[in-house]
């Protein structure tokens, strides 16, 4: 069936569709300025004449990423981190929040926990001390002073226990009628049902570990130990500061670059990554919201 639809109809989809337009490309157009400059000749970007399209194209800047060993080195302990970090960040949110998500009636002492996790919210342990503990439980120059430490998330715990709350009781009675006991409930039936919390919760818990920068520094004694944005952070010092001594080969390599291509090209390898996650987790945003949804 076709209908005219009415001025005020076409006025408000056109601008709609203005204002998204808008939206996407405030996101999108930063990104392709840094993946311009970072493929311009050193000159151009210098002279600050690269916008959005490359001038004098070159690879220099990855090229010198991508072969250097400590590049390759850090790149496997981040993705070393994001692997472990991310699952057992996401296993202790899942065991904390479902008894937390119970009644008072199913669960005596589940304010007091409650407000035990959400203390640590507005009240931290400071940088010293959690210094001191990673230290003397010989984590230091290890994977796991990037992990432990910040292994229950409680924002995300306080997410996925407001998400379980809302599972209706009635799918949980049917099955303990069954004879499901809690680690089945909590696998075989919040879990399946929410995948947008989990999907949200676990896209904040990758960006998290693979952003974080300041604890490869704290914690780590050997630069061979940094994660990725730990050492992208510290490429350019260290560039600048050994420039004396390298070799004539290095110096080679780095005479088509500059600080400035070489810093957007390692943004632009920084953010990469989850950039290339985030489409695939997209669908549960969208519609994943009615999954596992009953009638009555």
């Amino acid at each position: 069936m076709f209908y005219k639809q009415s001025i005020n109809r076409k006025l408000f989809v056109w601008v709609n569709a203005a204002a998204l337009t808008f939206i996407t490309l405030i996101g999108i157009v930063p990104f392709i300025h840094l993946l311009a400059v970072s493929l311009s000749s050193n000159t151009a970007a210098m002279a600050g004449e690269v916008k959005l399209i490359p001038i004098g194209i070159t690879l220099d800047a990855y090229d010198y990423l991508i072969h250097k060993v400590e590049f390759l080195r850090s790149l496997v302990v981040s993705l070393k981190r994001v692997v472990l970090g991310t699952a057992i960040n996401m296993f202790l949110v899942f065991i904390t929040a479902y008894p937390l998500a119970k009644s008072t009636e199913q669960f005596r002492a589940r304010t007091a926990y409650v407000w035990f996790f959400a203390i640590t919210i507005f009240l931290g342990g400071g940088l010293i001390p959690t210094f001191i503990i990673v230290k003397e439980t010989g984590l230091i120059n290890s994977i796991w002073a990037l992990i432990l430490p910040g292994a229950l998330n409680v924002w995300n715990m306080i997410m996925m226990l407001n998400f379980f709350r809302g599972i209706p009781k009635e799918m949980e009675e049917a099955a303990t009628i069954d004879g499901a006991g809690h680690w089945v409930l909590l696998w075989k039936i919040y879990l399946p049902v929410s995948l947008p919390s989990i999907a949200t919760i676990g896209l904040f818990t990758v960006v998290g570990h693979w952003n974080s920068w300041f604890d490869g520094i704290l914690y780590m004694n050997s630069p061979e130990n940094y994660p990725l944005q730990t050492y992208l952070s510290t490429l350019i010092t260290a560039m600048n500061a050994q420039i004396q001594s390298i070799s004539v080969e290095q110096l080679k390599a780095l005479e088509n670059l500059s600080e400035k291509t070489l810093r957007t090209a390692q943004i632009f390898m920084g953010a990469l990554p989850i950039l290339m996650v985030y489409p695939f987790l997209q669908k549960y945003f969208i519609k994943g919201m009615t999954v596992g949804s009953v009638k009555e």
